[in-house]
């Protein structure tokens, strides 16, 4: 007999209306009140267990912002959609269309979207993730002896 192969998942999944793609549900960002953000919502556009990374597409709306955390595993964005800025340890950046950001293990990061535009950006990450770590009060004080970033926070 032949060998059986597994269906394939489709080769092709087709872009919609704005940022939404066919059979890609849009989902919240965190399930876990206790992160802080606004206005962000996520979907998994590429997830195979045969593979160890998972891509996935952000959107924050005007105004909102991702929250401030930190993990173990590395992870590349790139902006499609809009504009804002980043902070990745104590650098803060404004970004937009077709920039990377990479972000390096453990270190503190957060997105912002400009208040008159969203920030809509790819993901890439492992598929098998570590829960990101909030900051302490204490992490909240060493960054914002940065003047920069005290005012990327307080934005």
């Amino acid at each position: 007999m032949p060998e059986q192969i597994p269906p394939r998942p489709a080769a092709l999944r087709r872009h919609r209306d704005g940022f939404t793609w066919e059979g890609v549900e849009r989902l919240a960002y965190k399930q876990d009140s206790a992160a802080p953000f606004r206005d962000v919502s996520r979907q998994i556009l590429f997830s195979r267990p045969d593979l160890a990374g998972e891509l996935r597409y952000f959107e924050i709306a005007p105004g909102g912002h991702s929250t401030l955390e930190r993990h173990g595993h590395v992870h590349g964005v790139m902006v499609l959609r809009g504009r804002g800025r980043c902070l990745v340890g104590t650098r803060v950046d404004e970004i937009g269309e077709r920039d990377l950001v990479t972000i390096p293990a453990w270190t503190w990061h957060q997105f912002r979207a400009a208040a008159d535009a969203p920030l809509g950006f790819l993901c890439l990450v492992d598929a098998a993730r570590d829960r990101p770590a909030l900051p302490k009060p204490e992490d909240i004080a060493a960054l914002r002896a940065d003047p920069q970033v005290a005012a990327f926070l307080e934005s």
